[in-house]
């Protein structure tokens, strides 16, 4: 004889709603996360493969002034998730204070025209000397002109791929990593244009300041822009001489 009977309710229609957009909400969230994480691990997966990371010439400890280390306590470490309270709209905080060369004041042109033909960027205006990289890129520490013997290190911003903007200077810089050797980059200054091939590739820490210094055996470009990206973590270095005729 049975003496009690199980009957399987069905849930209210209230409870099923309520149970999809709890799912719906938990896969949006990972998708955002997906969206935002990916191109930071992409990037990494691709470096480790493809990119070398140089340690080029790092200051030392002790001759970095004390306000670098002070500034370093209140804005925060230099991890890949830092919040880094920092504005790195400013070209003069992408490199700890070092002993290289003081810029230039006698240069005559302060503009000129950069283009990267393979990244669809053309005629992006280049700062000598300026510090704003939201308003265009930044030829930092200039002591020569390029056509010139010497290096010419110039600033671009990256993001995240998915805010990049071709007319965005914040952003300009954000497909750089998909450069290769042999590319070519266009500079017109002065009513000349100047074609540079890129010649190497890698990645350092901000201490490593020796991609900054002069070498007068050629005519260099040494584009430098912040990875992975989103990040401040570490600095790709984009190398290129002048092709001659």
């Amino acid at each position: 004889m049975t003496l009690k009977i199980y009957v399987k309710q069905h849930d209210s229609r209230r409870k099923k709603a309520v149970r999809t957009l709890s799912y719906i909400v938990l896969f949006s969230g990972m998708g955002l996360l997906f969206w935002a994480f990916y191109p930071m691990i992409s990037f990494e997966l691709y470096a480790q493969l493809f990119l070398k990371r140089a340690a080029a010439s790092p200051i030392p400890q002790s001759e970095k002034v004390s306000s670098l280390d002070f500034a370093q306590s209140v804005y925060a470490n230099n991890t890949l998730f830092s919040s880094n309270l920092r504005d790195f709209t400013h070209a003069n905080v992408w490199f700890p204070e070092s002993k290289l060369p003081s810029p230039s004041t006698d240069l005559l042109v302060k503009e000129y025209t950069l283009s990267i033909p393979k990244l669809n960027l053309t005629d992006l205006v280049v700062s000598v000397g300026g510090d704003d990289l939201a308003k265009s890129l930044i030829h930092y520490l200039p002591t020569s002109l390029p056509g010139q013997y010497g290096n010419v290190a110039i600033f671009g911003h990256s993001t995240l791929p998915q805010l990049y903007n071709q007319k965005d200077y914040k952003t300009v810089f954000t497909y750089l990593p998909k450069l290769d050797i042999g590319d070519q980059i266009q500079i017109g200054i002065d009513g000349k244009k100047y074609t540079y091939e890129v010649m190497d590739m890698y990645i350092v820490k901000p201490d490593e300041v020796s991609v900054l210094e002069q070498q007068f055996s050629e005519s260099y470009l040494t584009l430098v822009t912040c990875v992975p990206p989103g990040t401040y973590n570490e600095r790709l270095i984009v190398k290129a001489r002048i092709v001659r005729n």
